[in-house]
């Protein structure tokens, strides 16, 4: 991505209950997600239909318990970029992309250049996926942080539903 991102599109109240409803549960029918922001179902359909269109709505998902299936350790890596060339981010663009283990990556700002959140079966499974990557990308440091215990994890963002 370049240039200045797009000015976020204007949400009303409705359009933000909207939201922190579907947050909560994006399972609820819409019979019942039009009676909680207080309008019919086909103008509340068509407004999800606009969140959907306008990108606020990126997806919807069933949300699981990484431990239940398996996939008890998290892990948070710190990376130093071997060089700030475009050609480098780029290349560790498409590297970190082809791991499904590596759940986010975020472009920061200072000492550490990248930090990524894995999420894998165990030590073993975490090992081979750190060769495997510092193989495939040079990197002038890598540091693993690992999780002990998971005390808050969501997805609902903090929406003001009074705002117009």
């Amino acid at each position: 991505m370049t240039g200045v991102p797009a000015p976020p599109p204007t949400l009303d109240r409705i359009d933000r209950k909207i939201l922190h409803e579907l947050m909560q549960d994006a399972t609820l029918p819409v019979t019942q997600l039009a009676e909680r922001v207080g309008l019919s179902q086909t103008p509340c359909w068509k407004r999800v239909q606009k969140l959907e269109a306008a990108g606020v709505i990126t997806g919807r998902v069933a949300i699981v318990d990484p431990v239940s299936i398996g996939l008890g350790l998290c892990v948070f890596v710190e990376i130093e970029a071997a060089d700030h060339t475009p050609e480098w981010r780029a290349s560790f663009a498409g590297v970190v992309a082809d791991y499904p283990e590596i759940q986010e990556v975020h472009r920061m700002a200072g000492e550490v250049d990248y930090l990524l959140k894995v999420v894998v079966s165990g030590m073993s499974a975490y090992d081979a996926l750190y060769l495997d990557l510092t193989k495939r990308v040079p990197c002038r440091n890598v540091t693993s942080k690992f999780s002990m215990e998971r005390m808050k994890s969501t997805t609902v963002l903090p929406i003001d539903t009074s705002a117009t």
